[in-house]
């Protein structure tokens, strides 16, 4: 069995792999056009994506805006297969600022996370009327529940007339920043397995009445060949993987980011409390180790990037420890990783790591092959009923035209 492709409308990606975009400063143009040209989508990671501009203490957003089109113009540059998406958080301070960049660039893929990004497809209408032109990119949100897929596909149709072209549904098992609570992070009915299909049931009404496919992303502890059949098999369209890619020759981290990873054991990996005030899934070091113990005090924030961040309460500026991380100052700064970081022990390529899990997605579809075909059948069959139950329709609508 060949892994089937990825589209989002009239956009497709020959693998179904989005690896998911790390701030600040891992996924950068370096990984995602890498990724883009094995076939997958490749992610920019938007949040303090000017950080290394000389100016950007005296205009953090223009350094930001400008640091945006370099990495966009760069990925493109060594493309020459895939597609190319940013991650844009809804928390950001100059939110506005990347979408609309974003869209200006021409990116395939905007995903957009850290809220429920309500306003989204207004920034394309106003990009339409200022470019003159259609706009190809694409809309994505992050969820976590199939309650917030349904509060965007209504909201987004009711103040927009637009549909999501797709949702990326991320688990517990995630890193970084999670969108739950830190104890409903082993609960059952918040395990990715339970939310994907919650969300696959929330869109399906959208999906038949406006005959639209919405593609469901399973994201957050996805690290086989194995994994990414399973969540096929559960009616996913694809996966977003981010813990993967961290340990390859091309993601923009530092060495030392890299081998934080390597060297993790399990008992490294835990739930912090960020001073954004959401938990995050990281690796313990000493930087860690220093906040809990209390010998981290509150300093002013030179970067103003998030809304939600109690810059008066905090005893550290997150922004600048994944600066510090992402650079390899890991004594200032810590490593954000998934739930699986422990399990890699080597740095290996893109092309590698795709080539590994095509194969293990493979080898496990043929070794369960009479179980998929079953998959198949009924997918076509539900298929078919679609459009027979379409095709009753326009038929009876022809026959009422020809009445009148």
């Amino acid at each position: 069995m060949h892994l089937p492709k990825l589209s989002f409308g009239d956009l497709s990606a020959k693998l179904p792999i989005i690896q998911g975009g790390m701030g600040v400063g891992i996924s950068l143009s370096g990984l995602a056009s890498a990724v883009a040209n094995e076939g997958g989508i490749g992610v920019i990671a938007t949040s303090m994506i000017g950080m290394n501009d000389p100016a950007r203490a005296k205009d953090p957003e223009a350094a930001d805006h400008r640091g945006l089109i370099e990495e966009i113009r760069k990925a493109r540059a060594k493309m020459t297969d895939g597609l190319l998406g940013v991650n844009i958080m809804c928390a950001l301070t100059n939110y506005s600022d990347m979408v609309k960049t974003s869209i200006r660039e021409g990116v395939d893929v905007i995903i957009s996370g850290a809220g429920l990004p309500m306003d989204l497809p207004g920034y394309l209408t106003e990009m339409k009327e200022e470019m003159k032109h259609d706009v190809k990119t694409k809309l994505v949100p992050i969820v976590s529940s199939g309650r917030a897929a349904n509060i965007l596909c209504k909201k987004w149709l009711k103040k927009f007339d637009y549909l999501p072209d797709g949702f990326v549904v991320e688990g517990p098992k995630a890193g970084g920043h999670l969108g739950f609570k830190a104890e409903q992070l082993e609960q059952p009915e918040f395990q990715l397995e339970q939310i994907v299909a919650d969300v696959l049931d929330a869109v399906k009404p959208f999906r038949e009445k406006h005959n639209k496919d919405i593609p469901v992303i399973a994201a957050g502890g996805v690290y086989t060949g194995e994994d990414i059949a399973k969540y096929l098999e559960l009616g996913a369209s694809g996966v977003q993987m981010g813990t993967r890619f961290v340990a390859t020759h091309e993601c923009d981290a530092d060495d030392a980011f890299k081998n934080a990873y390597v060297n993790a054991t399990q008992d490294d990996v835990t739930i912090i409390k960020s001073p954004v005030g959401l938990p995050g899934r990281a690796l313990k070091n000493s930087f860690l180790d220093a906040v809990s113990d209390g010998l981290k005090s509150p300093k002013k924030c030179v970067h103003k990037c998030l809304h939600s961040c109690a810059e008066e309460k905090s005893p550290y500026c997150i922004a600048q420890a994944l600066v510090n991380a992402y650079k390899g100052r890991l004594k200032h700064g810590f490593a954000f990783a998934g739930a699986n970081a422990y399990l890699i022990d080597k740095i290996i390529s893109v092309k590698e790591l795709m080539t590994t899990l095509t194969d293990e997605c493979e080898t496990y579809v043929d070794a369960h092959k009479e179980r998929f075909d079953q998959f198949l059948t009924e997918k076509k069959e539900d298929l078919d009923a679609f459009v027979d139950e379409k095709k009753d329709k326009l038929d009876q609508l022809l026959k009422k035209e020809d009445g009148k």
